[in-house]
């Protein structure tokens, strides 16, 4: 996972000194960020994208990826060129149907610069081909590109696109997909969305996933190699489709204890989040050396590592819990990262709960009573962590007690109306924390600037009433399961 701030470079100099034809003079060159400030550069200006079409070929051995990407969209401005966030090798891109001039800029722009400027309000088919090693690629020094010993998995955040599709890589800019990748006879594809056929010809068998619903870019992922794949319906009417390495050894039996567990937990996460918002559900877990767990839409990535001390039901609950929290309603800005992981940590805490492991507000006093006033984790601010701490824990713990500091304040029944009524009110769309703390207020009925404030934009410790005991409470039971996913997103 990354945690940095990317210092600005000339990549929109670079973007200017295109040659504009005269024609054009009243167009301009789309910014080559989306106007994001954790992340200046990440996403671009200038058009919208509806949908992703991707028609790939990889293979696992000498980990080479081609294909052609057909991005649908639609420009907000009037445009001489227009930026696309990708690091693989192209060899050609069109613009409705002609020929376009491309070239790169800084650490991840595709400069493309139509034949023809193109007015505000065009509908825009781009096609880009393309080819490379995704593994020998890097930006500010990382890759997000993880190669397993039968294939490759892309699965990271806040980026992992770049590495094997061009995009508009930003949650602002969200589209359908359908992906298709042609692997070698006896390799599996497994991505976003439901598989809607599978073919074989000349030893390669070809993978068709769609993604029917909205899908912000770094949701989006691709897994290559040998999986056992499971498949079956939640009690509530949702497909479920996860899948295994071959290869995951001793972590096998405690990975499938807990995925396998994918259904029911959609279905009780239903009964707080509302219906559950996709065609379909599932994780999968390769065979990789990364720690993290990711909530790629739809299919959860975990790694392995995950279920190295057991099964741990508790890290399924906080991917799952994105599913509403983060995938259905997407961030405006990463700034608002809190609304994704607060909330995932806090379905952690009502599972406690469910399974008799420590209530949500035994969790919260011992989370509140094991930070003194003096300590750092108060210093960060959920609210607005700033892209160095944008996943620090206290962006989870802090964030859960906020969650719990506004049911305390305005009462279960106005608490778990919001719960439920916040992603019917954002259903595929992005929002922030304001619009949160706005939404809350309109059903409540209470004044909240304060709470939000005290929780989540001040770098103190909040003052709250008396603890139950003295000093530091009992350890929930739960608690040493739900530490264990400090490191997933």
């Amino acid at each position: 996972m990354h945690r940095r701030i990317l210092a600005p470079g000339a990549l929109a100099a670079a973007s200017l000194l295109l040659a504009i034809p005269a024609s054009a003079a009243s167009h301009s060159p789309g910014a080559p960020g989306i106007g994001d400030p954790y992340y200046p550069y990440y996403g671009n200006g200038g058009y919208d994208v509806s949908h992703y079409d991707l028609r790939l070929q990889y293979q696992p051995a000498t980990d080479e990826l081609a294909g052609t990407a057909t991005i649908l969209a639609r420009t907000t401005q009037d445009l001489s060129s227009f930026d696309l966030d990708f690091l693989l090798d192209v060899s050609e891109v069109r613009v409705n149907g002609a020929t376009a001039a491309f070239t790169t800029s800084g650490q991840h722009e595709l400069v493309v610069t139509p034949k023809s400027p193109l007015a505000k309000g065009t509908q825009v088919t781009v096609v880009v081909r393309y080819s490379g090693v995704p593994s020998t690629k890097s930006a500010y020094g990382f890759s997000t590109w993880h190669r397993t010993p039968d294939g490759a998995v892309a699965a990271d955040e806040p980026e992992s696109a770049w590495w094997w599709y061009p995009s508009n890589d930003h949650p602002l800019d969200k589209a359908t997909y359908d992906v298709s990748v042609a692997v070698p006879d006896g390799t599996q594809v497994v991505s976003n969305g439901s598989l809607q056929s599978t073919s074989s010809q000349r030893g390669w068998t070809r993978y068709n996933w769609r993604q029917n619903r909205p899908q912000a870019t770094y949701l989006t992922t691709l897994a290559v190699g040998r999986f056992d794949i499971t498949t079956s319906t939640s009690e509530g009417g949702v497909p479920v489709v996860n899948a295994y390495s071959k290869d995951l050894g001793d972590n096998d039996g405690a990975a499938r204890a807990s995925v396998e567990r994918t259904g029911e937990l959609v279905d009780w996460l239903s009964g707080y989040f509302g219906p559950y918002p996709f065609s379909s559900a599932g994780g999968y877990v390769p065979n990789t050396t990364t720690g993290y767990a990711l909530e790629t839409q739809t299919r959860v990535y975990y790694s392995p590592r995950q279920f190295a001390n057991g099964s741990n039901t508790s890290v399924v609950v906080h991917e799952l819990a994105h599913q509403w929290y983060g995938d259905d309603v997407s961030v405006k800005g990463w700034k608002d990262i809190w609304l994704n992981e607060g909330f995932a940590r806090y379905a952690q805490w009502l599972w406690s709960e469910h399974e008799g492991e420590g209530t949500t507000q035994e969790l919260a006093d011992y989370v509140y009573a094991s930070h003194p006033a003096d300590d750092a984790f108060w210093t960060v601010k959920p609210g607005d962590p700033g892209p160095d701490d944008q996943f620090d824990i206290a962006v989870y713990d802090r964030g859960a007690l906020a969650v719990q500091a506004l049911r305390n304040a305005v009462g279960d029944d106005a608490f778990f109306a919001i719960l439920k009524g916040w992603p019917r009110e954002h259903a595929y769309g992005n929002a922030s924390v304001a619009d949160f703390e706005e939404y809350a207020e309109k059903v409540s009925g209470k004044s909240l600037s304060g709470l939000f404030d005290a929780w989540l934009f001040e770098p103190a410790k909040p003052a709250v009433p008396a603890l139950k005991a003295a000093g530091v409470p009992d350890q929930p039971r739960s608690w040493k399961k739900i530490e264990a996913t400090n490191d997933v997103h």
